[in-house]
């Protein structure tokens, strides 16, 4: 259920603030620290942000997709990172659960989630599956009330911090259909984590390898039944792939704003350069084209909450919103000229933080399959 006009708008304003009032000041630290600092996350936990997609139920916000997406927008505002800090407790680390859990496991873990208490983790990637997410090998075996789990996952978002994971692990033969799902606590047997990776951008969100060694996983904590796994993980993709090409679209913005503000006072041949006819279409290029993402993450959202199904959607919002941000970014280094380059302007960091949209949560490629499948599934 959508929240009233007035109290959305009052955490829309309030989100707005704190990214422009407390995280911006931060970017810069939080860089160099490639850490977000502890006050920071205690503020997220009070505005309630770990719970953004979690029900009223169980303590969280209950957004509807469309009110997510738009929070999603104002996050944009600020590097990437801190919206990691508690984007795997709204999308992939908690959906799962939202979606599949039964009531006992909903009670159990949500409300902590929804807190950030807990933070969740989506452990899917391997060292050898990643956009083949049906090839995964992590193994778990029934022994009478558990699964024994074995088997090493990759690249894992917020992997050093979380508390729960939400495994995909093979319980049956090869293909989509032998895998399964499950609620793995950080704290049992078997259970460790690596280093986090030495990354291009996006510091002070931390990815790490994941081991589970024989780890004793309670077949209560299953979710759903065995072979239900794969369809989980897509679901969960689907609603993270519309909120990843909402912070993309955010992010452009912010570019695009810092990009004119820029042109307008530097000066060149005896005037600001956004005079100059090339750097007004470049300018031109990254406002249109970020309107046109905009506009396909609000459409793919309200089909989302109208119960349609929005595989199609969510990979054309992602892939087009993922490259968009791209390209923006790399037309507003070229507007700052020598300054983008430069550490002290933060463009350059921008630059770096984007790339990965267009690698996690799928491949662009991997989006223009989606798009075709479902266009040809669906008749054109």
């Amino acid at each position: 259920m959508a929240l009233d006009p007035e109290t959305f708008d009052a955490l829309l304003s309030t989100v707005r603030r704190f990214v422009a009032e407390r995280l911006r000041p931060v970017e810069e630290r939080v860089e160099r620290e490639d850490e977000v600092p502890d006050e920071i996350v205690r503020e997220m936990r009070e505005m309630g942000l770990f719970g953004l997609s979690i029900p009223e139920d169980y303590g969280g916000l209950g957004l509807t997709m469309t009110e997510e997406v738009r929070v999603a927008l104002e996050l944009g505002g600020t590097t990437p990172a801190f919206r990691s800090t508690f984007g795997t407790n709204v999308g992939i680390g908690s959906q799962g659960l939202v979606m599949a859990g039964t009531d006992a496991q909903k009670a159990e873990w949500l409300p902590r989630i929804a807190s950030g208490e807990i933070v969740t983790s989506f452990a899917l990637t391997e060292p050898g599956a990643g956009s083949d997410g049906a090839s995964v090998q992590t193994k778990a075996v029934r022994d009478g009330d558990v699964y024994r789990l074995s088997g090493t996952k990759r690249y894992i978002t917020n992997a050093d911090k979380a508390s729960l994971f939400t495994v995909m692990a093979r319980t049956g033969g090869e293909g989509a259909r032998g895998v399964s799902a499950f609620l793995v606590p950080a704290d049992l047997p078997g259970v460790s984590v690596g280093q986090p990776e030495s990354k291009m951008g996006q510091q002070g969100a931390h990815v790490c390898d994941v081991n589970f060694d024989g780890t004793p996983v309670p077949a209560a904590n299953r979710l759903g039944e065995e072979g239900e796994g794969f369809k989980v993980a897509m679901r969960v993709l689907d609603r993270g792939r519309l909120h990843i090409a909402a912070v993309c679209v955010g992010i452009a913005e912010r570019l695009i704003r810092d990009a004119v503000a820029y042109a307008a006072e530097r000066r060149q041949f005896g005037k600001p350069i956004a005079d100059f006819q090339l750097i007004q279409a470049m300018i031109a290029d990254s406002k249109t084209e970020t309107m046109a993402a905009k506009a396909l993450v609000i459409e793919a959202a309200r089909l989302k909450d109208a119960g349609e199904p929005i595989t199609m959607e969510a990979a054309a919002a992602k892939y087009f919103a993922s490259e968009t941000v791209g390209r923006v970014a790399d037309r507003a280094v070229q507007i700052y000229g020598g300054a983008g380059y430069i550490a002290d302007y933060g463009i350059e960091r921008l630059y770096r933080d984007v790339r990965l949209f267009r690698i996690y949560e799928g491949t662009s490629q991997i989006q223009q399959l989606v798009i075709a499948r479902e266009v040809m599934k669906r008749g054109g």
